[in-house]
């Protein structure tokens, strides 16, 4: 079925960066990327989007529906090679009347899809409130999923563990690593040499408001997490006539100074602060566990985990980075800390089949593990300069691991590709927006993220004028909507009627988990040690 789409002359863009021409793109014409922008609009604008049934590699469902989206790879050569981008859509499912059109979302990266976000409204609460007025428009950015996928490595080598993670890596480990790291940056040099100088943030704003006029909207209505954050403050600074409501949600420090290689670093403090915080709810609940009365205590435990795959891996495919891996979700959300504290006891007490549950890597998620780190790469090492010389690398990563020794090292082999990457990188936007250029934003932060340290909301606030910051205060949940009803009531409030609370409104933090929390067997969230997801 064919939707009816509203097709609209698409305004004259207010702001644009253009990046430095990478080494690798063939030149541009006189086309200039705002002018691009502009052209690709208008003729996404025109074709709509032709949703019907979702291809069976998408696993959605009816009734949500799926489409495409196109967009140029370079906007300074609109008419050149596209990429057609996957759409989902679950449609609004209250009284027309009172319906306020799409809502897109992005849930973070580089590299993570959206698509599955029309199954969000299953999940009750907040999002099927949201559903009940706006249409759940998801989507794949650029390279992800079925939208002209980025590939570096065969998959089950990406994934193929066990491997080693020293906490004091020895000199002949750093230089198997930098092999490893340049060899990746090959194999995506080599997959798509053409389209690889154009994975930016910048590009996957530009594609952004290419969906919102395949859409049919003057204005974009977008919910970002985490990545989607940064693509949604650089559509604001490059597009601040074409938005609607934003929400920025765990927000991402858009100061060109912090993209990317400084973001890593500060993460890494950030990583291991809410480490701590996991061991030292371990630590209280000591009856239920056994792994320690102090955080130290538990430490050691995992440290002794550490020792015993690093012997014989757990499964014979868990080791000890495999292990650090599986162990930094609990950074992520609250409600993995009682399933991974289980999984550690029962490993200490001798059975390892929890541990393997949670940390063995499986053959059937190594495609699209490999995919989202290819497509992080690609935009990380691309929106910014990073540092060539290893010996700054070896400097600075040795002075993180003093403090925080939990991720530094393997935060630093993800992003060491970068070093050895095969385009001239780009310059980031410049993020920011003047009073009155924009309608009202409403970000959305915890205290102790460490995905997205609170640090990059405070900034975001200050670059983006007129902006409202809502803190969930003392936690450290990553993506705050739907788990707070504080901090929900003012999302819902702002969506529907446009209202924020102003500069800045403070939610107390969600109970701590209780002990003994189940985690479904067979099941573990995805493992990342990704800057901004």
């Amino acid at each position: 079925m064919r939707a009816a789409v509203m097709t609209a002359t698409v305004a004259a863009l207010a702001v644009a960066v253009a990046p430095a021409a990478p080494v690798t793109a063939a030149p541009a014409g006189d086309v200039t990327e705002p002018a691009g922008v502009a052209d690709a609009a208008a003729k996404a604008a025109r074709a709509g989007v032709e949703w019907g049934t979702c291809p069976k590699a998408e696993h959605l469902p009816d009734p949500v529906e799926c489409g495409t989206v196109e967009v140029p790879v370079d906007y300074r050569d609109p008419d050149g090679e596209r990429i057609r981008l996957t759409v989902s859509r679950a449609r609004a499912t209250g009284t027309p009347h009172k319906r306020l059109g799409p809502l897109v979302y992005n849930p973070g990266g580089p590299g993570g899809s959206g698509m599955s976000f029309p199954l969000y409204p299953s999940l009750g609460g907040l999002w099927k409130r949201l559903n009940e007025r706006y249409d759940f428009i998801g989507y794949a950015p650029r390279g992800v999923g079925r939208s002209g996928p980025l590939s570096c490595q065969a998959p089950q080598e990406f994934t193929k563990g066990p491997n080693p993670s020293p906490r004091h890596p020895s000199a002949a480990f750093k230089e198997k690593m930098k092999e490893k790291a340049a060899a990746y940056a090959r194999g995506c040099a080599t997959a798509q040499p053409e389209r690889l100088p154009h994975y930016t943030t910048a590009n996957n704003a530009r594609d952004l408001d290419v969906v919102r006029a395949a859409l049919g909207q003057r204005k974009l209505s977008y919910l970002g997490v985490s990545y989607g954050t940064y693509i949604g403050s650089v559509y604001a600074t490059l597009f601040p006539g074409h938005v609607g409501r934003l929400v920025l949600d765990s927000v991402v420090n858009p100061s060109s100074d912090s993209v990317w290689y400084r973001a890593n670093l500060e993460q890494n403090r950030a990583f291991e602060r809410r480490w701590g915080d996991w061991k030292s709810w371990v630590a209280r609940h000591r009856d239920t566990y056994h792994l320690g009365a102090t955080a130290e205590e538990v430490q050691r435990s995992f440290d002794a985990a550490m020792a015993a795959v690093r012997r014989k891996p757990a499964g014979g495919t868990v080791g000890q980075k495999e292990l650090v891996a599986a162990y930094l979700n609990t950074g992520y959300a609250d409600a993995l800390w009682a399933p991974y504290a289980r999984a550690l006891a029962a490993y200490t007490a001798g059975d390892d089949k929890p541990l393997v549950s949670l940390a063995a890597p499986e053959e059937a998620a190594a495609k699209g593990e490999e995919n989202g780190n290819a497509v992080y790469n690609a935009v990380e090492c691309q929106d910014a300069p990073w540092p060539r010389d290893w010996d700054r690398w070896d400097l600075d990563n040795t002075a993180s691991a003093a403090v925080a020794p939990f991720n530094t090292w393997e935060n630093a082999w993800m992003n060491l590709p970068c070093a050895y990457w095969r385009t001239r990188p780009s310059h980031p936007v410049e993020v920011g927006t003047g009073p009155g250029e924009l309608p009202k934003v409403l970000l959305v932060a915890a205290t102790r993220d460490a995905a997205t340290p609170y640090q990059g909301a405070l900034e975001t606030r200050r670059r983006l004028a007129g902006s409202s910051l809502v803190t969930e205060q003392g936690a450290g949940n990553h993506g705050v909507s739907g788990g707070n009803a504080c901090v929900d009531a003012h999302l819902e409030r702002y969506l529907f009627e446009g209202r924020t609370p102003g500069f800045h409104a403070e939610c107390a933090a969600r109970p701590e988990p209780e002990p003994g929390g189940r985690h479904r067997a067979g099941t573990k969230p995805a493992s990342n040690t990704r800057a901004a997801r």
